[in-house]
């Protein structure tokens, strides 16, 4: 289990202080290690604590990059068939994989074959990927809702949280 968080602002930058503490509110949920992305214009932030399961090291860490740079996904879940599908990305790409995660091989297959590609996803899952040239912010689910993704949007923010208490955390805001 590890736990995801967002910001994305419409008008001004996003707090990076709120996105920590939705971030830290479901700490529980990955004890291991946690990471934040903030865009260069500030209006979009991303959080994950990590429950360190595949892949122990520093470098499949999230939020993580896809080889190109362009694309940041924070991930929660279990894809089953990720080695089919980083085999599938080899075939079609030169991407040198860095890790043995199944993060990694999910940001360079969004890389690949744009939002197409979760239709090749076996497993459970919740995630964000966030476009930095295009600035656009796609969320994922599982088919069936196993892992949980809550999201919250008004007319100046949207903001998404594995768990609703880091969504509370937008009433005190407001």
């Amino acid at each position: 289990m590890c736990g995801i968080t967002g910001i994305f602002s419409f008008n001004e930058p996003a707090s990076k202080s709120l996105l920590e503490q939705m971030t830290d509110a479901i700490a529980h949920r990955g004890p291991n290690a946690y990471g934040y992305f903030e865009s260069k214009d500030k209006s979009c932030i991303l959080g994950h604590r990590r429950l360190s399961i595949i892949d122990l090291s520093e470098g499949a860490n999230q939020p993580m990059q896809s080889a190109c740079k362009r694309y940041i996904i924070v991930f929660n879940g279990e894809v089953y068939n990720f080695n089919e599908i980083r085999e599938d990305i080899l075939k079609y790409s030169s991407v040198d994989f860095s890790t043995s995660s199944d993060t990694e091989v999910l940001v360079e297959a969004f890389a690949l074959w744009g939002k197409a590609f979760v239709y090749k996803l076996n497993g459970m899952f919740a995630m964000a990927i966030y476009d930095t040239k295009d600035e656009i912010l796609w969320l994922f689910r599982d088919r069936l809702g196993i892992k949980p993704l809550y999201y919250y949007m008004d007319e100046e923010i949207f903001a998404f949280s594995s768990e609703l208490k880091s969504l509370n955390l937008l009433r005190k805001e407001n």
